[in-house]
């Protein structure tokens, strides 16, 4: 009865003239951002369902008009899309699978006070986020390890990210309570007993936002593929999209005085599929991801408030 008769007095409180306008400023603010946000993806996604004259006359500017899936049609009748979707799912499973199992660990190692000489490994760690070897060393490195144009040369060069160890670091440092390892250790429990059965269970936060972190980067992945593989069947979807839109891109550039009057329609008819087409394959890139995100969103805040606020 207590609780209830205080909320009811301060529901009751009415806010002043200048919260109000206040509180009209922040909605109004935030319907802004919402609009600037939402703005491109309605775009994108209009525009690659729309017909090409629309979209390139600029009559398409929000909603779909004369509705075609022609640039989808064309996208999705390419086999290797497939073939990539499929090569770029286990890349990002499996890449990320290396990157929690090398991550999750260090940063906890790091964390412990016990470890010894753990400012020196860290400062080593550190060292590589200012200097690296470049893209040439590296190169010669997958070489002479016989990953060149194998899954592993994808995975393994970037097996871990010392900006990540450096959050989950952070993170074990202020979310998990040091007296529950005391007490751990003083009823027996073994270092990985502690790991496996106390630490990752209390880790769940920052093992999502790092599984977030790694799989958004694989599934984005296109450059090392480029540099490390010559077998179009290891492909991930990304460089084979890329490969398509710079096709489309130079099919639609023919030279000057080399046509007639058909073939220049044709062409121009191309063309303005081309820019459909690219929008499609921004939406058939970027879906798997953004379906994923939700499930994750509530992980995603809490970790990375948690293990970026102190340090």
């Amino acid at each position: 009865m207590v609780i209830s008769r205080k909320r009811k007095k301060y529901s009751a409180i009415k806010d002043s003239p200048a919260d109000k306008v206040f509180l009209g400023f922040v909605y109004a603010f935030l319907v802004g951002a919402l609009l600037i946000t939402m703005y491109p993806l309605i775009y994108i996604l209009s525009a690659s369902i729309s017909d090409p004259n629309y979209v390139n006359s600029g009559a398409m500017w929000l909603l779909p008009k004369g509705i075609t899936f022609e640039g989808y049609r064309l996208i999705f009748a390419n086999q290797q899309i497939w073939q990539g979707y499929a090569n770029t799912i286990i890349y990002t499973i499996l890449g990320t699978a290396i990157n929690l199992m090398v991550t999750i660990p260090c940063a906890y190692a790091l964390a412990r006070p016990e470890f010894k000489g753990k400012k020196f490994f860290m400062t080593f760690i550190m060292i590589t986020m200012f200097v690296s070897g470049g893209l040439i060393p590296t190169f010669q490195l997958v070489v002479r390890m016989g990953m060149l144009d194998t899954i592993w040369a994808i995975i393994l060069p970037g097996a871990t990210s010392v900006f990540n160890i450096v959050v989950t670091r952070t993170f074990f440092q202020s979310t998990i309570p040091r007296e529950m390892e005391e007490a751990a250790i003083i009823d027996g429990c073994s270092d990985i007993a502690m790991f496996f059965k106390i630490i990752l269970p209390l880790s769940l936060p920052i093992i999502a936002v790092m599984a977030l972190f790694f799989g958004v980067g694989h599934w984005n992945s296109w450059f090392g593929a480029l540099i490390y593989l010559n077998d179009r069947t290891m492909f991930p979807l990304q460089l084979i999209l890329r490969e398509i839109l710079v096709m489309q891109e130079m099919a639609s550039m023919p030279e000057p005085g080399t046509m007639d009057a058909t073939t220049a329609a044709f062409m121009h008819t191309r063309q303005q599929l081309s820019q459909v087409i690219r929008y499609g394959v921004m939406i058939v890139s970027t879906l798997p991801i953004i379906m994923i995100y939700p499930f994750l969103q509530k992980y995603f805040v809490k970790g990375v408030m948690i293990g970026s606020l102190k340090g």
